[in-house]
């Protein structure tokens, strides 16, 4: 039966009043559910007390809709009023469909009429649809009591399984405005923060703060704050080194801690004495240039540079190398440089006589299949990545004479490309190749003052060799092998 035949029966129409029906107006108005108050034959309308549009409540009291926008309209609950017989309709407390008639009209949705009808104090007994479940109202009759049969074929009716059991659970609903604004600052207000740090505190300060005892007597533990250390903190020693012998400057790290510098005799003592207890050569070279490598490999960008997919742009690091210890230290350098897949150019001039440690790195360098020259012609003449200088000599500083050295360190300085400078010599305020980093190994040396960054090397010396040449030492490096250091 179409609706227009349901509105114009009279007495049927009558007989469906105080009942709760869903109407859907299509995907522009939405469904409406509510209680039927009222039909007009006249004018074709169907009014709703207390709706719901689309399982919010409304905040109109009543509204009324035009059958030409009704597109169907189901029965979801029968409210039996005293104009309803006791017979003939019994069936109808299933729920049923009707769909409107609209055979020949346009798909055009007119806006239903709303009327401001009275408001009801009462709770109507609503049962909407939310989330794919029926929910009634607070205070309902049917929100509990109503029989399970009843609502299991309700459920089956209105396409859906039976779902008694999260009627039971989830079936409180309420009947408060959810268009209404929450009163933030209201709620805020009735929370008292002294009071709850106040027991928190245990004695309603934050200074004072007692031992609780219970029944028996015992004494409970302290109480902490969050921020607060449980064990006894004891006060940092931040010149955690000292030496016998200052070198004239002290350095700090990061986190504050003090590193003097010291003269180059202390220096050659303290490699010396640590080659007596088993620190070799080759180990102070091997662990140099490691710790050298991954520093430079850290200038050059690390995993930002180096990865598999961007063999297309390899960084080119060319190292100038004298014939000596400080020049092996560049070669070891060099070596695991290639190894990690960067392009490197050795600059070492050709020598008669040249430092057994030297050659036995070079020796190393060449099975990485690196290219190596012996002029500055052969170097490349575009800024590479990065140069590292490692052409000074501790032992003989008069090699910055020799032009081999001078074209070199001319090289260096027009090529444009920063520089790293691994174990510098002790100089004048001018150097020969302007560095941008310098690495001292062990303690730093007493460095002029430049605008190069030093950074410091753990090469392994332990804490007793320290001791023996009078330096009372505390690893400054914490969990790296490369720190810098800041001058005052």
């Amino acid at each position: 039966m179409s609706l227009h035949h349901w509105i114009t029966a009279s007495r049927m129409a009558t007989d469906w009043l105080g009942s709760v029906v869903s109407i859907n107006c299509g995907l522009t108005l939405g469904v409406y559910q509510g209680e039927v108050s009222s039909v007009d034959h006249t004018s074709q309308t169907i009014s709703l007390r207390q709706p719901y549009h689309n399982g919010v409540r409304c905040p109109l009291p009543e509204v009324t809709f035009s059958a030409i926008d009704i597109k169907e309209l189901k029965f979801l609950d029968v409210h039996n009023t005293v104009n309803k017989p006791s017979t003939g309709q019994g069936a109808a407390t299933e729920s049923s469909s009707i769909p409107s008639a609209r055979h020949g009209q346009s798909n055009r949705v007119a806006l239903p009429h709303v009327t401001s009808g009275s408001s009801h104090s009462g709770t109507a007994p609503i049962t909407i649809l939310r989330r794919g479940r029926q929910m009634a109202p607070a205070g309902s009759s049917n929100s509990r009591g109503a029989p399970q049969a009843a609502q299991k074929k309700n459920s089956a009716r209105n396409g859906g399984p039976a779902r008694t059991r999260d009627d039971e659970c989830f079936g409180g609903g309420t009947d408060e405005n959810m268009d209404a604004d929450f009163d933030f600052e209201g709620n805020l207000a009735l929370f008292d923060k002294a009071a709850v740090f106040s027991q928190i505190d245990g004695t309603g300060g934050h200074g004072n703060r007692a031992q609780h005892h219970n029944a028996q007597g015992d004494q409970k533990p302290l109480s902490y704050r969050h921020d607060e250390n449980i064990l006894e903190a004891k006060p940092v020693i931040y010149r955690q080194i000292t030496v016998p012998q200052q070198g004239g400057k002290e350095y700090y790290t990061d986190s504050g801690l003090v590193v003097p510098s010291i003269p180059y005799e202390l220096h050659k003592r303290l490699l010396a004495s640590a080659e007596r207890w088993g620190l070799c050569l080759e180990r102070r070279l091997e662990t140099t240039g490691v710790c050298s490598s991954q520093m430079a490999l850290t200038l050059l960008g690390g995993p930002n540079r180096l990865t598999p997919k961007n063999v297309h742009q390899r960084p080119t690091v060319v190292l100038l190398c004298g014939p000596h210890i400080q020049g092996a230290q560049g070669v070891s350098c060099g070596r695991h440089l290639a190894n990690h897949g960067v392009e490197v150019i050795l600059f070492l001039p050709n020598f008669v006589k040249m430092q057994e440690a030297v050659t036995g790195e070079v020796h190393l360098y060449a099975r990485t299949g690196s290219k190596q020259v012996a002029g500055v012609k052969d170097l490349p003449t575009s800024p590479v990545d990065l140069v590292i200088n490692c052409l000074d000599c501790h032992e003989n500083p008069l090699l910055r004479e020799q032009s081999w050295y001078q074209s070199a360190a001319d090289w260096a300085n027009q090529n444009r490309a920063p520089v790293l400078s691994i174990d510098p010599a002790v100089g004048g305020p001018h150097q020969p190749v302007e560095a941008k980093w310098s690495l001292s190994l062990g303690l730093p040396l007493p460095l002029a003052e430049t605008e190069s960054r030093v950074y410091l090397c753990d090469i392994g010396i332990p804490k007793l060799v320290f001791q023996e040449v009078g330096i009372r030492y505390r690893s400054p490096f914490g969990c790296k092998f490369v720190i810098p250091l800041h001058t005052p």
